[in-house]
């Protein structure tokens, strides 16, 4: 127990340092402020909304049932700030990043991440100025509302096979993925090509992301896994109440 914990924290180690070392510090991140037109920016807060107040819903329940579950919450929501915090450049007017939506997601269910990552966000938009309160909603929508959804469908889907930590891999990695196809079909609906259209556009956004968010996705993925081993360490109370790990297991 002792080799594998000692593993586990030194290959944390490495994948925090490649996720830090690795970006370039660019002036925007996810879809900058201003930069949307006005029609799309409103468009994609009416469609984020209605998910928020559902989650905040699902918040309060959580937080009333067990609220011994705080830490690990909070834990979670700091998870997707520093994760979604670092940046790579890559299309105008946006840029390529983690997400770390899927921790919260398979652990809370994406609801309850969809208020988690709207309160990164709004925090990255007003402290870091990453991100925009014009273009809020759709980077909501892309990374606190597709990217949870696609964590824990894929999650719950995968467990069947029995192995949990590749359900985890799979679910963090393509909940990333997601996050930026939505990305690009956002810049692209809002930027269609003059000679294509939007699938043009959207085959251009979503190329230039590929060369950055692939092994972005993959990183991120065996990161989750490991912050897992460690969660299944210290939180294993938390974990039970979660019912994510059984009672005896190790």
């Amino acid at each position: 127990m002792r080799h594998q914990r000692t593993i586990d924290l030194a290959l944390m180690a490495s994948l925090s340092f490649y996720l830090v070392v690795a970006p370039v510090p660019v002036s925007a991140m996810h879809i900058a402020e201003g930069f949307l037109p006005v029609q799309w920016a409103i468009f994609w807060w009416i469609v984020a909304v209605p998910f928020f107040l559902l989650g905040l819903r699902s918040l309060v329940q959580v937080t009333r049932q067990n609220p011994e579950l705080k830490l690990l919450l909070s834990l979670a929501g700091a998870f997707t700030f520093v994760l979604s915090a670092l940046k790579l450049p890559s299309v105008t007017g946006s840029c390529s990043h983690p997400t770390g939506t899927g921790l919260g997601a398979i652990l809370f269910g994406p609801s309850v991440m969809t208020v988690l990552g709207s309160i990164v966000l709004l925090f990255q938009a007003l402290l870091l100025a990453h991100g925009g309160l014009t273009t809020l909603g759709a980077n909501l929508f892309s990374m606190a509302v597709v990217g949870p959804f696609t964590a824990y469908f894929i999650y719950h889907l995968a467990i069947r096979s029995g192995n949990q930590k590749a359900a985890i891999f799979l679910a963090s990695a393509l909940a990333n993925l997601l996050t930026y196809v939505v990305t690009a079909a956002q810049l692209a609906l809002a930027f269609p090509s003059v000679t294509g259209g939007f699938m043009a556009s959207f085959l251009k956004f979503a190329s230039i992301f590929a060369l950055t968010q692939i092994p972005l996705a993959l990183s991120e993925g065996l990161l989750t896994v490991l912050v897992w081993n460690w969660l299944q360490t210290y939180n294993r109370e938390e974990l039970r109440t979660l019912k994510l790990m059984r009672q005896g297991e190790s």
